[in-house]
C-alpha cells in the first residue's frame, strides 16, 4: 500500500542553474550534489535533480504543488518577480498560489492552502458533477 510520496525527480539540463533556482529562489535545503545530480529537501519532501537529456515537461495542467505560508508566498512572489521567473497560469481556486516554471520548464505551484481548506470551499462552491465519497 502506498503511504506517501517518497521523492520527486526532475530531469535538468543545467544542474548549477537548477540548484540555484531550488535552493536560492525557492529556499530548499541542498544536502549533496555530484557531477550529474543533487538532493534537496523542503520540509520532509525530498527532491532529486538529475542531469540528463533536454526535459520535455507536460504542456497540460500536470504540475507539482509545494506548500508555503501566506507570508512566505508574498515574499516569494516579490523575489520571483525580481528574478523574471515566468508564470504559466493565474490562480482561480481557493488559497493563494503562484504557478511558475523552473529553468527546465517543469510546471510548479506554490500554494497556501490544504486539502481541508479546498474541501471546505467545495461545500460552498461545488464543481460541476461533484460527488462526495
Amino acid at each position: 500500500m502506498i503511504t506517501g510520496i517518497n521523492h520527486i525527480t526532475f530531469s535538468v539540463r543545467d544542474l548549477s542553474l537548477s540548484i540555484e533556482f531550488y535552493r536560492d529562489l525557492l529556499g530548499m535545503k541542498l544536502h549533496v550534489f555530484w557531477d550529474t545530480g543533487a538532493y534537496l529537501t523542503a520540509g520532509d519532501m525530498w527532491l532529486c535533480l538529475s542531469l540528463g537529456a533536454q526535459p520535455v515537461p507536460a504542456k497540460d495542467y500536470t504540475h507539482i504543488a509545494f506548500s508555503v505560508s501566506e507570508v512566505e508566498l508574498l515574499e516569494l512572489r516579490a523575489k520571483l518577480n525580481r528574478a523574471g521567473i515566468e508564470e504559466w497560469k493565474k490562480n482561480t481556486s481557493e488559497g493563494d498560489s503562484i504557478y511558475l516554471l523552473d529553468p527546465n520548464g517543469h510546471r510548479l505551484e506554490l500554494h497556501c492552502g490544504t486539502l481541508a481548506t479546498r474541501l471546505a470551499e467545495l461545500r460552498c462552491s461545488p464543481y460541476n458533477g461533484l460527488v462526495w465519497c
